[in-house]
């Protein structure tokens, strides 16, 4: 193993294990590291869960991984605030017709605020996760930095991480590639070695889906679908689930111009659709804007989804201004800004702009 890129050894650390491969790997580089390690894991969902990080069997993974390194493990039940500050808004979102990312939600609100509560509490002045990001010291304070491996790297869904978590966090998989973490696994005998990555939105399950979830919370409603001019062209069976961008599923006649989905509006049931070039605008409203230092002028990279294509443009008057053309973002979607491969701000799109705020 190689542990050589972890600074300030030593110490108590509380290890967020979700019973994955990487915070697996990430226990030991520490513990490898002359660390004191703890491992906890997190039970956030207590419905049915087949896919992602709450199925019961992660939690055991977990527990196993920790047994094999020889370090304690933990479980805390996260529930109610899972609830109340992921699944609540992602099913308010979509009622509003938003297209929400529950996993920068519970970044967020679960895994760096009532996590690192419960840890102040247990006298943890360090924790650590697996993501594939790094902690990097400037001028001006630690910041958040793409991780070395650019194809597994999740700095844009911890772009809201402000200086005071900073400061108490280790990212031990910064420097890695996902092959490197995995071959570490392997050479440990770790049970989740060879694990798949979870893909999906953790409480929602292959076998149901989204319709049979939202249906239960919220009143799911068939809406029409209009072109620019007003015409009626098809049918959606539920204008909640259809998200900016979409093409497919919207009760189109045949033809040989695709039509995307340009705006979605639940308060009227309509779905509005253009061409492809329709999808293209010049600005992107923003709301809950925050820098993580100082503002920035001037041009800037821009992210607007896990692994989308950065784009360039500014931030002028409470919208992005792209540099070219750029595709719609779905409103409710989380917008990440970096200089120099390191956030240096973040926000959710909206359909109209508010009010950019200064996040120290």
């Amino acid at each position: 193993m190689n542990a050589s890129s972890i600074h300030g050894r030593g110490g108590p650390v509380m290890v967020a294990m979700s019973g994955g491969v990487d915070s697996s790997v990430a226990a030991a580089l520490l513990l490898e590291a002359g660390y004191e390690v703890v491992g906890v894991t997190m039970k956030l969902w207590g419905g049915p869960s087949d896919t992602g990080c709450c199925a019961v069997s992660d939690v055991d993974d977990a527990r196993r991984v920790a047994d094999r390194l020889g370090v304690e493990h933990h479980v805390f039940n996260f529930g109610d605030d899972f609830e109340r500050d992921v699944v609540a808004p992602y099913v308010a979102d979509h009622a509003k017709g938003r297209t929400p990312n529950p996993c920068i939600e519970c970044n967020r609100h679960l895994k760096f605020d009532r996590l690192l509560r419960r840890a102040d509490a247990l006298g943890f002045s360090t924790v650590a996760t697996g993501h594939h990001a790094r902690v990097v010291a400037t001028a001006d304070g630690p910041r958040i930095g793409r991780g070395a491996d650019s194809a597994k790297d999740q700095s844009y869904v911890l772009h809201m991480l402000d200086d005071a978590v900073l400061r108490r966090l280790l990212l031990p998989l910064g420097a890695m590639t996902k092959a490197e973490v995995r071959r570490i696994a392997a050479d440990l005998d770790l049970r989740t070695a060879d694990k798949p990555e979870s893909q999906d939105v953790c409480f929602i399950t292959n076998q149901h889906g989204r319709v049979a979830f939202l249906g239960d919370r919220i009143g799911l409603k068939p809406g029409v679908v209009v072109d620019r001019a007003g015409t009626r062209v098809g049918r959606v069976g539920s204008v909640e689930l259809v998200t900016v961008g979409q093409r497919k599923g919207l009760g189109l006649a045949g033809g040989t111009v695709p039509h995307y989905v340009i705006d979605v509006d639940p308060s009227s049931s309509t779905v509005t659709v253009g061409a492809a070039e329709d999808l293209l605008i010049d600005v992107t409203p923003l709301e809950s804007w925050a820098w993580t230092g100082e503002p920035l002028s001037g041009e800037l990279e821009f992210q607007c989804s896990a692994h989308g294509v950065p784009a360039l443009g500014e931030v002028v008057d409470g919208s992005v201004r792209w540099r070219s053309e750029h595709r719609r973002v779905a409103p409710g979607q989380s917008i990440v800004a970096y200089r120099d491969e390191l956030v240096v701000g973040g926000g959710i799109a909206s359909r109209r702009g508010k009010t950019i705020r200064h996040c120290q």
